[in-house]
């Protein structure tokens, strides 16, 4: 079954489902449904977020489950935020995300969750977005 759209494909403006059927027993609802935010998710994304809300957000135990390092979930998780528009800038109730995840780097160097190297890696990219 393919994603619902969130955009227009011909202007790309919002768009609003209007039709809703059953898979089993094919009872259909006509109205004006707004997808939600996380429509916008590529499915590998939806699937990370999913594994990440079941896991109560414990990065740790998503890298664990997903048998990668705890800086690919980061990026991961990072890439997520950009995806659903928060890292861009278009909802302003979200704050400056580079000096939150800087300073979450630094609370985890602080805390010797990671080395000083992989601290000044993970700094480093961030300084280059």
């Amino acid at each position: 079954m393919r994603k619902i759209i969130e955009k227009c494909p011909a202007c790309q403006n919002d768009v609003i489902v209007t039709r809703i059927r059953c898979t089993q027993c094919e009872c259909e609802v006509i109205g004006e449904f707004q997808p939600t935010i996380f429509n916008r998710l590529s499915p590998e994304n939806l699937t990370f977020v999913e594994t990440f809300v079941r896991l109560r957000g414990n990065v740790r135990e998503v890298a664990r489950e997903l048998r990668v390092p705890y800086s690919t979930i980061r990026n991961h998780l990072d890439g997520v935020i950009a995806e659903l528009g928060f890292a861009t800038g278009t909802h302003p109730e979200v704050e400056d995300l580079s000096a939150a995840s800087q300073q979450e780097v630094l609370n985890r160097l602080e805390s010797g969750e990671i080395s000083v190297e992989d601290a000044a890696e993970e700094l480093g990219r961030m300084n280059k977005k």
